[in-house]
């Protein structure tokens, strides 16, 4: 720890979807910033500009917004450090690489923009070398300020050091020493101006004073070229923790940057979009996250944000890679479905019936939310479990889904029968229709379940349905009884 204010940060770059990765990563420093009274920073990296997408960044905070992780300085926020997106911080950066070359600490590297990035380690290219990318750093003080004046374009490259060793500590993972014979004279600023992630990262987090910095384990790499940075300086780095990495479901690979498909067919969001589209409650996905590479012991999973604030500590994350598990996060959401009240649920489950075609009044929706509430895992799962409830006809069924077992046709013709004759006259509510068809099938000489089945299938249309008497008061008489004239017909036909 550190006797600083805590100040943490959360910087993407808006260049594709909000991964569950970057959400992770986010939540992390947002329950860090809480616990420790601190402030929650987020800050917009967008200098790549060949990848950038606007649509990025309104994913992005809508994702973050949708968890709860409200930022407290950054966009549409303000504060004191501002601006909070680096391309509206271009001169500062292009001032401090200045200051760099005029301490001889970095040099101007005149070599073709394509190899330039090609070359720069944050780079996705195969085949960069250790090493100088270039000879540009062997260049006279003279000859370079010559060219350049010429109006001759330029990087900017740091002079890596090549002897000894740098060892920084992570909170997380220790003291890592890196020789430095492996690092390289990486660009700082880019030929058109823009620097790279690793200068503008550097400036930013001194000037908006972060405390820690929290990130994922793949920028383990750039931490020893970062540490030489802020020692050009002559700056204080802030406290290093490098998160645990997420791993796919098979444990055999990082989490995809795309979804995929399940052994079933199904789809494996990895999107904090699509989570919420499919009807993942912000409750369980954060409580779900916090997990990964986390724990307060080894039983309690189960925790609301307030208690995941109290407990949560750098000291207890693992730097062990953690699963992603798709079963483990439904059983959350699950849980938490049923912890909602039912005023609450139904406010949530409205906008999927709506998308659906469906248009409930409030009124329905509380009656029918208690029948399904059990019944989903995510709230996307409501219209289809309880559509028979407000569609006015049946989808198509077998006329064998209103045998029971160890029955015929004509028992549950009988059945059906009967029970129209009941409900056309009994008093329509759940208590009075379980009496009433619970004697007649006892008048037939009928199992509950020989009488029960073929009316939960003839209402609903199904086997697997809500407890049938509630139902059945919810579907209400007149429909009720339509739906078994059709089945009753069906049974005649025989189908």
């Amino acid at each position: 720890m550190t006797s600083r204010t805590v100040r943490v940060r959360y910087a993407p770059s808006p260049t594709g979807d909000f991964h569950v990765g970057g959400a992770r990563t986010a939540l992390f420093n947002y329950l860090f910033a809480r616990h420790h009274g601190g402030r929650f920073i987020l800050r917009i990296e967008d200098t790549d500009r060949k990848r950038y997408n606007s649509q990025a960044l309104d994913w992005l905070l809508e994702g973050l917004r949708f968890l709860g992780l409200d930022w407290d300085e950054g966009p549409e926020v303000g504060g004191a450090y501002g601006p909070y997106v680096q391309s509206q911080r271009i001169e500062l950066y292009r001032r401090h690489a200045s200051l760099l070359i005029e301490r001889g600490m970095a040099y101007r590297c005149f070599c073709p923009p394509e190899r330039t990035e090609a070359t720069s380690p944050d780079s996705e290219e195969p085949g960069a070398e250790p090493g100088d990318s270039c000879r540009c750093g062997a260049l006279s003080a003279e000859e370079s300020e010559r060219r350049a004046s010429g109006g001759a374009p330029y990087a900017v490259r740091f002079r890596a050091p090549r002897q000894g060793n740098v060892t920084v500590h992570d909170a997380i993972r220790g003291d890592i020493t890196f020789p430095n014979e492996v690092l390289r004279d990486a660009v700082l600023l880019k030929s058109d101006g823009f620097p790279t992630y690793h200068l503008a990262n550097v400036v930013d987090d001194h000037f908006m004073e972060i405390s820690h910095i929290l990130r994922g384990d793949e920028w383990l790499a750039s931490l020893p070229l970062h540490v030489h940075l802020y020692g050009a300086f002559g700056w204080e780095p802030p406290v290093m923790a490098h998160l645990p990495l997420i791993l796919n479901p098979s444990g055999k690979g990082k989490l995809s940057k795309r979804e995929e498909r399940a052994p079933d067919g199904s789809v494996r969001p990895v999107f904090v979009r699509q989570f919420r589209e499919l009807g993942y409650l912000p409750e369980a996905l954060v409580n779900f996250m916090a997990l990964l590479g986390w724990s307060y012991d080894d039983k309690t999973e189960i925790m609301s944000r307030a208690e995941l604030i109290e407990r949560f500590t750098l000291e207890r994350v693992n730097p062990a890679p953690a699963v992603w598990n798709y079963e483990k996060l439904d059983h959350f959401n699950g849980h938490y479905i049923r912890q909602l009240s039912i005023e609450d649920l139904a406010g949530r489950l409205m906008p999927f019936f709506e998308a659906a075609g469906y248009r409930p009044s409030r009124e329905q929706l509380l009656a029918v939310v208690p029948l399904i509430r059990e019944r989903i895992t995510r709230l996307a799962d409501a219209p289809a479990v309880a559509n028979f409830f407000f569609d006015e006809e049946l989808a198509p069924y077998p006329v064998e889904d209103l045998i029971p077992q160890k029955a015929d046709a004509a028992m549950a013709l009988a059945a059906l029968e009967r029970a129209r004759a009941v409900l056309a006259e009994v008093d329509f509510r759940k208590e009075a229709i379980e009496t009433a068809l619970r004697a007649e099938a006892a008048r037939l000489g009928l199992k509950t379940g020989q009488m029960f089945q073929p009316i939960r299938v003839a209402v609903c249309g199904r086997k697997a349905a809500p407890p049938l008497f509630e139902t059945l008061e919810v579907v209400g008489r007149d429909k009720c009884l339509r739906r078994i004239d059709r089945a009753v017909e069906k049974l005649r036909s025989g189908g």
